[in-house]
Formats: structure tokens, sequence, C-alpha cells
């Protein structure tokens, strides 16, 4: 593929990630909306690309198997993270024990560091509280939560994305 049609398939995947993205946010498919929808996401798309981020590593997603199955797989972790929060919400004894908790990122990619913070945020009952030097801070609504972070679970699978 030449230099110019990989930057448009780029551009391309961009604006369909954020139209995609705009449209399960805001659930609205009525005319003067999706037109405004699609207006954003062109002056995202070109405002992203006027800084210069469009050339950049961190534009460039490596979209494989493996990240396929990464999303399944967190998607799976949600569900089950919500139905657990659900179920220590309301329970009269309200059964929470909060805490804050350490993560090393065995990734040290930014890129890989961030995805662990927002898929720790993704996941009810955990929220990535500060990423410092590949240390994540994350603040758990209980112990189990805290034990299963800390087993490493997620940042195993977020390090075996980039691995090649």
């Amino acid at each position: 593929m030449t230099t110019t049609a990989a930057f448009w398939a780029r551009i391309l995947l961009f604006l369909t990630l954020l139209a995609a993205a705009w449209l399960l946010w805001s659930g609205l498919f009525k005319p003067v909306l999706l037109g405004l929808g699609a207006l954003s996401c062109l002056l995202v798309a070109y405002l992203t690309h006027r800084m210069g981020r469009t050339d950049s590593e961190q534009f460039r997603v490596n979209f494989n198997l493996r990240f396929i199955g990464y999303w399944l797989w967190l998607s799976r972790e949600v569900v089950r993270s919500s139905l657990e929060v659900a179920r220590v919400v309301l329970n009269p004894r309200l059964p929470i024990s909060p805490r804050i908790v350490e993560i090393e990122a065995t990734a040290r990619h930014p890129v890989d560091q961030v995805t662990l913070g927002n898929s720790i945020t993704l996941t009810p009952g955990t929220i990535a509280l500060e990423v410092t030097n590949g240390v994540l801070k994350v603040h758990t609504l209980t112990r189990e939560g805290a034990d299963e972070l800390t087993s490493g679970e997620m940042d195993r699978r977020i390090a075996a994305l980039r691995a090649h």
C-alpha cells in the first residue's frame, strides 16, 4: 500500500471509530444531530492531522486477533464486575472494603499504560487514579477487586497485545 493510501486508510479508520463512538454514546439518530456528529468527527480528524498526530506511533493502532480477543475478554470482565458490584451494593450489610492499590504495568509503552488505566476504569468497582512512571494507583470497591487487579491478568493481556 502506498504511503498516501496508507494515510487515507488510517484517517478513514479513525473517522469510522469516532463516528461509531459518537453514535454509541449519543444514541440519537435525528438528521440534524447525525449531521452535527459527522461534522464533529470531521473536525476532530482535521485537527488531529493539523497537530501532526496522524503520523505518530500512537495513532497507528494495530488491529489483530489479539486485540479483538482482548476486547471480548474485557467485555466479559465488565459484565462480570457489573454483576459483582450490583451484588455488593444491594446487600443490606453493604460488604465493601474500599482500598487503593498500586499496580506496576509490565508494558513500558505509554499507550499500553493508558490502555491498562482505561480498561481498569471501564471495569465497574475500580478506577485508575494516576499513572506515574509505569505505576498505576487504583481505587477498588472491594478486597476481591483489589486481589484480582494485583494478580496481573489484565496487565498481562495488554502486554501481549504489543508482543509479536
